[in-house]
């Protein structure tokens, strides 16, 4: 059996002879031409496809990232967040200061004059301890020491002399100082400041009314008086 080739277009076709009738009138044989492009066909529609994977996974692959990141351990599913305002504990109410509160004055009559405190006396005008009175403020303040359960009340008192338009203030403040004085002594020899009390009388409470030096000596003093704790 012979082929010859005939030219058809870019295609060479074998085809039998005209004679011979046993087998068709044309066999096409592919060509290398046809081949490739059939593969490179393939071949674009497989990079495609490929690609458009790529993109699909590399879209996904962040948000899987992120949601294995934030998945807790155990595989459970995060709870969303509550946010919830802290109550601060209630604050008792703050009560006002109280009012400042008068000082009253001490109540004399718990107090009582005792024979082992003496009184002390000065001279017109002044409040400076003489000596001789020194002694007797030291002889208080060892009673006072070996009796640690009273109290004591140092009176101020003054005479009735002074300017009529001054006189109370003054001897108001004089008889302040004679009992202040006599208080310093006493906490000097050992007595504790918390257990002394001063008052002053000014010219009030005379212990002598006679208008006389005698009388004006005796009124110009410290008297002492006790109480028990």
């Amino acid at each position: 059996m012979k082929f010859r080739p005939r030219p058809v277009g870019n295609e060479w076709i074998w085809q039998l002879r005209e004679d011979d009738s046993t087998l068709s009138p044309r066999l096409r044989a592919p060509s290398s031409r046809r081949c490739a492009a059939r593969c490179f066909s393939s071949v674009r529609v497989i990079a495609i496809a490929a690609l458009a994977s790529c993109l699909i996974l590399t879209g996904c692959r962040p948000a899987l990232a992120q949601a294995g990141t934030n998945a807790p351990a155990g595989g459970a599913l995060p709870r969303p967040a509550v946010l919830a305002q802290a109550h601060s504990a209630p604050t008792a109410p703050i009560a006002p200061a109280p009012p400042d509160q008068p000082i009253g004055l001490p109540r004399v009559r718990d107090y009582e004059p005792t024979p082992e405190l003496r009184d002390i006396y000065f001279d017109f005008g002044t409040a400076v301890i003489r000596p001789g009175d020194g002694r007797i403020l030291d002889a208080n303040a060892a009673w006072l020491r070996a009796n640690p359960g009273q109290l004591v009340l140092i009176e101020g008192h003054c005479d009735n002399r002074g300017a009529a338009s001054t006189k109370n203030e003054f001897n108001m403040d004089l008889g302040e100082r004679r009992a202040q004085a006599a208080m310093n002594h006493l906490v000097a020899q050992g007595v504790h400041p918390s257990r002394i009390t001063i008052l002053s009388y000014g010219e009030e409470r005379p212990h002598c009314t006679e208008d006389s030096e005698r009388c004006w000596s005796q009124n110009r003093r410290s008297h002492f008086l006790v109480k028990p704790r």
